[in-house]
């Protein structure tokens, strides 16, 4: 593997940053997962502007224009010779001393790593997923918006922990106002008498960028799709339910907190929207 910093290839086991950088000392810096079909990067130009955004709302500067990092990342994937892969790329703050203070760091570092990925099994795509509610919510947006794609991802991994010793590999987060928020890594949709509904940005959620794609999908199909705040009454009595993420695609849910969701086996708009899903990122 060929990691990219800083404008260079490395080779995995010399790609290295300092232990000084304040991306690992203290979270301080932001990131993008993005996937790549056929050799074609899957809307890069919607992930780019949301890392610069997020870039923008710490105050942090990155080193390059857009349609640099854009360039960089489809290098990283012919680097490595990777078609259907997965791509993480990394802004940190730069090193800097033992101190919060971002204006004693020194220059951003740029990282792109490109490699494939499996992060559920088939099973999963053909029977469904079951999850839990963590206790722990996700994070208050006047605290820190969570629109923002920072490196620190604690409030994820805590909520990631309790489902894995409930025995799920995924977990539901609500927010401040008790309302359902999103998953671990995961937007989530839920569907009732025909009718498509998932949290709006106000719960305190990441605006993913699959989940807008298959917002557009469904509209484009002639569902009816809602954005709005939703319970976990909602959740226990629908219909269907499904995920969607970078990296999950779209991945239906079969049982929340040991309640069937519907029938208790992907749905038939679940099983539509997946296939639709994935001729739009194949196309």
């Amino acid at each position: 593997m060929k990691v990219y910093i800083n404008g260079t290839f490395y080779d995995e086991a010399d790609a290295k940053i300092s232990v000084f950088d304040h991306g690992l000392l203290y979270g301080d810096g932001v990131f993008e997962g993005i996937r790549s079909y056929g050799g074609k990067v899957f809307r890069l130009d919607e992930h780019i502007n949301r890392l610069y955004d997020s870039a923008k709302a710490i105050a942090l500067e990155i080193p390059m224009e857009p349609a640099a990092m854009a360039r960089a990342v489809e290098d990283s994937l012919r680097e490595n010779g990777i078609e259907d892969g997965y791509v993480r790329l990394v802004v940190t703050r730069g090193v800097g001393t033992l101190g919060l203070d971002p204006e004693k760091c020194s220059e951003p570092q740029v990282i792109i790593i490109a490699a494939t990925i499996a992060l559920y099994p088939d099973e999963f795509y053909e029977k469904g997923l079951e999850i839990v509610t963590a206790s722990t919510i996700r994070n208050h947006p006047a605290a820190l918006n969570p629109r923002i794609k920072s490196l620190n991802y604690l409030n994820n991994i805590m909520a990631k922990v309790e489902g894995r010793q409930a025995g799920c590999v995924e977990a539901l987060m609500l927010n401040h106002k008790g309302e359902v928020a999103e998953c671990t890594g995961d937007n989530i949709f839920v569907i009732k008498e025909g009718v498509v509904s998932t949290p709006s940005i106000d719960a305190g959620i990441l605006e993913g960028i699959t989940r807008n794609a298959v917002i557009e999908l469904l509209r484009e199909a002639g569902h009816e799709v809602r954005e709005l705040a939703l319970t976990r009454h909602d959740v226990f009595v629908a219909d269907e339910c499904f995920l969607t993420g970078t990296a999950a695609e779209v991945i239906p849910v079969v049982k929340v907190d040991d309640r069937l969701i519907g029938e208790g086996k992907p749905g038939t708009v679940t099983q539509e929207v997946r296939r639709r899903f994935m001729e739009l990122a194949r196309a």
